[in-house]
Order: structure tokens, then C-alpha cells, then sequence
């Protein structure tokens, strides 16, 4: 699903996520990043994954399952990290987002973030929730630090150059747009709302969550996703 958010103009963001919503709702949907935009070379092989359908979990299943992003990246520390290599083999939440947006994200990180102290200590360590930001210029490391303690000291945080965070998204279905700043000085920044849940197994994401998804399907989902399970 395709959420847009514009700083600050929220009549133009609730519509793109009406859109969105009633997207999900349809029977039988096809997920698929969606095209370059108007000056963009873009890639010709986007993936596109079969969805059966969501359940009472709020999980979406994906068939075939996404590859994680092979992506070199800057942690929320500063370091290099290799977003494939640093979370193979371990339970992992990938998000692409921005710490300015006014509703969507932070609800989403902090809902994710509830639902992971629930879970007994041993596990908690072994899941990685990793937030990738869409808007790299204004979101630094010291940023991504900032405002991640709030929803949860062990969230990490990415940034790097726009042009592999564009590519790493759309690797796995996600559309992001390059941040725009509008005549009248607000940012409109283009983003999709899906967490994707990549298995320990394979370090594949097999199902996905979209906006909207409560604490309690997110509890359900990760105590499933640490053992490898599919909810």
C-alpha cells in the first residue's frame, strides 16, 4: 500500500490512504511496486508477489516470498551496515519511512514496538526491527537516534544515499518516491506503509503487515516470526 504524506497538508495524505485502504480490502490483489516516476530510470524487473488475501492475524501473506535487500547503509550510530549480512539468520522487521512524518510512522514503530516487550528477554534480543528512512537528507543518524528511543531503544535506524534506499524498497515491492519540497516550503514525501517480516530460516519475508494493524496482531505475528512460523 502507497502512502503519501506531506508535511504539514493532511487533507491530500487521509485521501492517498483511503486509496490505499480500500485496495487491501479487495478480494484479490497483486503487490507490486509501482512505476518509475515522471524523469526516472527506474527498473524494468519490479517483483510482484501473489497476495492471498489477509486474515484475522492482519498478516499478508506473499507468494513467492521477497528476497531480503542486499543494501549498504549507515547505521543510526554512524557505522556502515550491511542490511543483509547484519540481520542474517535473525527474526527481522524492515519499515521505510521518515522521523518527520505526522501520523503514520510513528504510530506504526510505536504499535511494533509494544508488541516486542511482550515477548520473554531472550527473544526480544534476538529480533531486529530495522526503520529505513525515506528522507535521508533531513533524518541523520543523530535524528534516527532521537526519535527511535522514543518507540524503542533497540529499533535501528538507516540512512544513506537516496538512490539505494529507493532501490533496496523496491526490491521488495515498496514504493518510495524522492522527498519533493513544494512552492510553499512543507516536504511531500511519497512512501509505502507495508512492515515486511523476514524468517530466520531464510531471511525471506513471507508475509507483511499493512497500516492500520493492531498491537495485538503484531504480538501474534512476531511470537510467530522469532520461530521461523508464518502466522
Amino acid at each position: 500500500m502507497r502512502t503519501h504524506t506531506r508535511t504539514p497538508s493532511a487533507p491530500r495524505r487521509a485521501r492517498r490512504l483511503v486509496a490505499g485502504a480500500a485496495l487491501v480490502a479487495a478480494a484479490a490483489l497483486t503487490l507490486t511496486a509501482c512505476g518509475s516516476s515522471s524523469g526516472d530510470s527506474g527498473s524494468s524487473d519490479q517483483p510482484v508477489a501473489s497476495v492471498s488475501g489477509g486474515s484475522s492475524s492482519g498478516a499478508v501473506p506473499l507468494d513467492p516470498p521477497f528476497a531480503k535487500p542486499a543494501a549498504q547503509l549507515t547505521d543510526n550510530h554512524g557505522k556502515p551496515f550491511d542490511l543483509a549480512k547484519e540481520t542474517a539468520g535473525r527474526p527481522t522487521l524492515i519499515y521505510f519511512g521518515y522521523t518527520h512524518c505526522p501520523d503514520v510512522c510513528p504510530t506504526t514503530m510505536a504499535d511494533i514496538g509494544n508488541a516486542a516487550r511482550t515477548l520473554p528477554a531472550t527473544e526480544q534480543r534476538q529480533l531486529q526491527v530495522i526503520f529505513i528512512t525515506t528522507d535521508p537528507q533531513r533524518d541523520t543518524p543523530q535524528r534516527l537516534t532521537q526519535w527511535l528511543g522514543a518507540m524503542d531503544p533497540s529499533f535501528i535506524g538507516l540512512t544513506g544515499d537516496f538512490a539505494t534506499i529507493q532501490a533496496a524498497a523496491r526490491s521488495v515491492g515498496v514504493d518510495v518516491e524522492k522527498p519533493v519540497k513544494e512552492k510553499d516550503g512543507s516536504i511531500s514525501v511519497t512512501h509505502g506503509s507495508e512492515v515486511l517480516a523476514f524468517s530466520p530460516k531464510d531471511n525471506k519475508a513471507h508475509f507483511l503487515y499493512t497500516a492500520g494493524v493492531s498491537v495485538s496482531q503484531y504480538t501474534t505475528g512476531i511470537r510467530k516470526l522469532v520461530k521461523g512460523e508464518t502466522p
